[in-house]
């Protein structure tokens, strides 16, 4: 079965705590502080599988955690690192945020490894905290939590060259004839309903890669005949061989099939029209003779500037002549496009925390910066109080108050901890 869309949850490791921990030894007195780091938090890493060409693995698992890292211990003993989570795709997956759509990865390039959910930064220890003026902190960091994402796999088939056409024109049977492949052949419409691959080897131990594109009809574009599922693997081909029944079975025009194909290409996408094509006038051997088809044909897409081969599946003619075109083609035709990921815009253009005051008169500070310091902070500890005021004055969050209206004895609010503003 091909399955070309997938969603699926991923979720990295937390970071393992910061130790709180004083050295205890015979004969040593006042060991001091030695409580370890903790352990970063394993990530979930997406790595390209050339043997995929499907998602369909992730019909049946659809959760992906990664471990978590190990808590700081005494003696200065940091906590061991999460593992990673190794999860693998078919080349040609996007890999998108659900929440925001933005494209975090394009996995595209053969043994490609990418971080998709970065896990979580282990926590100092109490040694970590250790100064002239603090002897003996008795508070540590806490592990940060890791990168968590709703995921939509979306797969867009990578070949060489890509069979496009109208349903039942001979676009299976050409990849049987060109290739190992084995596709589904039938005398009725859509009988390829997802992309099948096959490869050409050359004399020369060369090769190129063809896909099948299931047969497109008038509305693709719009959706029409499960047009837009079809038409997203024509996206990564570098070019085509637009499949034409140049016979003009069950009434149909040949001019105006390939005409209408291309105005589906252009509809979906205007750049597809500027990469080259190869058009096959297939089923050759059951032109009537008194039948114009071919000419009409060859002058109409000649004038495009276009290529045209005969062909037939009958007696296999045109088949070489097409491999050698399109081998000679392939050598100059750039590399299939990778898109760029997308910048986290709503991470980047966040601000580390905001200010504002409630109706009640207190100020208020949120945001991705304060859940940070606050995390381990005992305010009933003397010490870790301190760092706690000394981190509101490096951070700016003191400066901000002051820049919002705080003055002297002014309530404010920093995740649920509640205090009077002293300038």
């Amino acid at each position: 079965m091909f399955i070309d869309i997938a969603r699926i949850k991923v979720k990295a490791g937390k970071g393992g705590d910061g130790a709180v921990s004083f050295h205890r030894e015979k004969f040593v007195e006042r060991g001091g502080p030695d409580g370890g780091d903790g352990g970063n938090g394993g990530s979930i890493i997406f790595e390209v599988d050339d043997n995929l060409n499907t998602l369909i693995d992730f019909r049946y698992k659809t959760k992906f955690t990664a471990e978590h890292g190990q808590n700081g211990g005494p003696c200065k003993m940091y906590g061991r690192g999460g593992k990673d989570t190794v999860v693998k795709v078919p080349a040609g997956t996007l890999v998108k945020d659900i929440e925001t759509g933005r494209l975090i990865a394009d996995m595209s390039r053969k043994g490609q490894r990418t971080i998709i959910a970065h896990g979580g930064k282990g926590g100092k220890g109490n040694f970590k905290y250790k100064n002239p003026t603090r002897q003996l902190p008795r508070f540590s960091q806490l592990g940060t939590p890791g990168e968590e994402y709703e995921l939509k796999l979306e797969l867009k088939v990578l070949a060489d060259v890509g069979i496009i056409g109208f349903p039942n024109v001979g676009k299976s049977t050409l990849l049987s004839f060109l290739t190992y492949a084995k596709p589904k052949i039938a005398d009725y419409h859509f009988t390829t309903l997802s992309p099948n691959l096959g490869v050409v080897k050359l004399k020369d131990m060369s090769s190129f890669v063809l896909a099948d594109i299931p047969g497109l009809i008038e509305g693709a574009s719009e959706g029409q005949g499960l047009g837009h599922e079809f038409l997203r693997h024509v996206q990564r081909a570098r070019m085509f061989v637009h499949v034409v029944d140049v016979a003009g079975s069950e009434n149909r025009d040949p001019v105006e099939d390939f005409d209408m194909i291309n105005e589906e290409l252009r509809k979906y996408d205007p750049k597809l029209l500027e990469r080259p094509q190869i058009v096959l006038a297939n089923k050759s051997d059951m032109l009537e003779e008194d039948s114009d088809n071919f000419e009409r044909l060859k002058a109409h897409v000649n004038a495009l500037g276009y290529d045209i081969i005969l062909s037939s599946a009958y007696d296999e003619s045109g088949h070489q002549e097409l491999i050698d075109k399109i081998s000679d083609m392939i050598l100059v035709l750039p590399e299939i496009e990778v898109y760029d990921a997308e910048p986290d815009l709503v991470a980047a253009n966040a601000e580390p925390f905001t200010v504002r005051r409630d109706e009640d008169g207190v100020f208020v500070v949120e945001g991705p910066l304060v859940d940070k310091i606050t995390r381990g902070i005992n305010v009933e500890d003397y010490q870790s109080l301190r760092h706690f005021q000394e981190l509101l004055i490096k951070t700016g969050i003191i400066s901000a108050l002051r820049k919002a209206g705080a003055k002297d004895g002014d309530e404010v609010c920093i995740k649920d901890v509640d205090f009077d503003f002293i300038d």
